[in-house]
């Protein structure tokens, strides 16, 4: 399928209209409810050779190894899982917040102070959820070096994300799935 094709399955599928508060307490005439499209094999499956291609680039770019990726709870789990089995990278799952039983862990999977982890995330809107996770990733020694998200509603992510000192990437733009103008 090719990413144009990708783009308007997507679409098809998660775009919904109505009234809708985001995770930003923004309201929004439109959400793209990343469950539609990251619980579908078909189109998960599309997603993380994408997601590979985005890790090389950057790995080219910066001339630097990326040692793990992560994903924050709980849209980024599929997308992290789906780009582990495409690269051979390491996932790392990030809870919202520590639970109270058992390991009474935030962050699943192993991380090494220092090693070089990219977060994944599905739909960034201001990327606050995502500096969440990489806060937590840092507190845990990860050397953080960027967010590539699905999709970018171009609402301010890249640069929230850019301003906390990463790299800011995505696989498309609302504009890219036709959603905006």
């Amino acid at each position: 399928m090719s990413k144009d094709a990708l783009a308007k399955e997507i679409a098809e599928v998660a775009l919904l209209r109505g009234t809708f508060t985001l995770r930003s307490g923004k309201a929004s005439s439109y959400y793209l409810d990343k469950y539609l499209f990251s619980t579908r094999p078909e189109l998960l499956g599309q997603l993380a050779p994408l997601f590979a291609e985005r890790l090389d680039a950057l790995e080219s770019r910066l001339e630097i190894g990326i040692d793990r990726i992560a994903g924050a709870e709980l849209g980024g789990i599929p997308l992290v899982t789906a780009a582990s089995l495409a690269t051979g990278l390491p996932a790392i799952f990030v809870r919202n917040k520590k639970k109270d039983y058992g390991t009474s862990k935030q962050i699943e999977g192993a991380v090494a102070k220092d090693e070089v982890v990219v977060l994944l995330e599905d739909v960034a809107t201001t990327g606050g959820q995502a500096l969440e996770a990489v806060e937590v990733l840092r507190e845990a020694g990860a050397k953080v070096i960027a967010v590539i998200a699905t999709i970018d509603r171009l609402e301010g992510a890249r640069e929230n994300v850019e301003q906390a000192g990463l790299l800011f990437d995505s696989l498309f733009t609302v504009r890219e799935l036709g959603v905006v103008g």
